[in-house]
């Protein structure tokens, strides 16, 4: 999974057998959903797939007035650093940060990973260790994370995202926010009603002819709300 930092946003996530063979697609999906198709600051332990990944898709092409295909090149912004710890007898003894790609974020530690991934096995029980809800299909597994995720971008606050205002209800004085409203996706707090009544246009598979089912072959309306292409797309 691929958090923003700042908002504690989650933009892009893939399961497979091992981490090395998901992180492209998370990369890939990382870029394709941020606004401008910057990517996010990377901080990651010592695996090399994240740096092959990245100087794969985080590049663009530097034109020039010469002829023939401009060149790829990283982009400016774009930054990778390893968090590697140092286990001493079975514990963890120090922790080495090493800055791989441009410049390292202000706080290059990945304790807000380590804090959502312990979020994740809170709220879902197919990650509860010795548990017996058992995610045994691959669609089961996509829905329960799609869930969760939209639910921590979009309907559960986060208390460091908080922000000052006047004027509110009970004498409060901060306005709760999401990650989804850090980022702007959003102005409110959504509810689950919300959430499965949301209407939203899909395109239906192409029937025979090439028409497509439905009215004059235009969108169906359905209800219900996915997250593939919706509070990270342009985050």
């Amino acid at each position: 999974m691929s958090p923003d930092w700042a908002s504690r946003f989650g933009v892009a996530w893939a399961f497979g057998p091992t981490e090395e063979a998901v992180v492209p697609t998370v990369v890939r999906l990382t870029r394709q959903r941020t606004h401008g198709q910057t990517g996010v600051p990377w901080i990651r332990d010592g695996r090399k797939a994240y740096e092959k990944a990245i100087r794969r898709v985080d590049r663009d092409p530097q034109r020039s007035s010469q002829r023939g295909r401009p060149p790829l090149v990283l982009q400016q912004d774009v930054s990778l650093t390893q968090v590697v710890q140092q286990r001493r007898g079975g514990r963890v003894g120090g922790v080495a940060v090493r800055p791989v790609l441009g410049t390292p974020p202000a706080c290059p530690y990945g304790v807000h990973e380590e804090r959502l991934n312990g979020v994740w096995r809170d709220r879902l029980n197919a990650l509860t260790r010795k548990t017996h809800a058992f995610a045994r299909q691959a669609r089961t597994w996509d829905a329960l994370v799609t869930l969760g995720l939209f639910e921590h971008n979009g309907i559960r606050p986060h208390r460091a995202l908080r922000e000052e205002a006047e004027g509110l209800s009970e004498g409060r004085r901060y306005r709760q926010r999401t990650p989804a409203m850090a980022i702007g996706w959003t102005d409110h707090i959504w509810s689950w009603e919300e959430f499965l009544s949301f209407r939203h246009y899909q395109y239906s598979q192409p029937a025979r002819g090439g028409r497509r089912r439905g009215a004059a072959g235009g969108p169906h309306r359905h209800r219900g709300a996915g997250i593939g292409d919706g509070p990270g797309a342009d985050g």
